[in-house]
């Protein structure tokens, strides 16, 4: 699975000379060290692609290329975790993050009708508005959670990934040089 998902990733992905012929791409998102993979940019661009996948809800790969410029973050890996949000996770995400704000903030529903019950009654526009910025709180400050756990995870996950795998290169050319002798 991870190898067509890499595949998939390598023949989609617009590489680092195709986004040089652009006029539109400044010169210093073209510094080769934001496309590198290393032990440091990887992780960096897994946490942010993982905050503005969560909390920006257009143009999620433009915004996570321009921030990764001054967060030193791999530009590729920040621009393809951002898919992290998509129509199917989407709903998923925020209705978790709905219910951890509700937590934090203490939120109980008066009344038995719960918040999509209520929203699904609503047939005036201006009652939908009230019940938006209402509810909007508790989503907002529930993404926000969500976002930090996530990208601290993420970040803490793949540095992980990481090393394990260049030990695991590392062991293997080792015992390839000791059987070669």
């Amino acid at each position: 699975m991870l190898d067509r998902f890499s595949g998939w990733a390598g023949r989609n992905m617009p590489t680092r000379e195709q986004m040089a012929k652009s006029r539109w791409v400044p010169a210093r998102a073209l510094e080769r060290s934001l496309w590198r993979f290393n032990r440091r940019s990887v992780p960096r661009g897994v946490a942010l692609g993982l905050v503005v996948g969560i909390l920006v809800p257009v143009a999620q790969i433009v915004f996570a290329a321009i921030l990764a410029l001054p967060m030193r973050a791999n530009v590729p890996v920040a621009a393809l975790t951002t898919f992290i949000t998509n129509p199917f996770t989407t709903p998923l995400i925020w209705a978790g993050s709905y219910q951890v704000g509700a937590v934090l903030l203490h939120f109980d529903v008066a009344g038995g009708i719960g918040p999509i019950e209520r929203f699904m009654a609503i047939s005036d526009v201006w009652a939908l508005i009230e019940w938006l910025t209402a509810q909007g709180k508790v989503l907002g400050l529930g993404l926000v959670v969500v976002a930090t756990v996530s990208a601290v995870l993420g970040y803490l996950l793949s540095g992980m990934t990481w090393r394990w795998l260049v030990l695991r290169r590392r062991r293997r050319s080792l015992g390839e040089r000791a059987s070669a002798t």
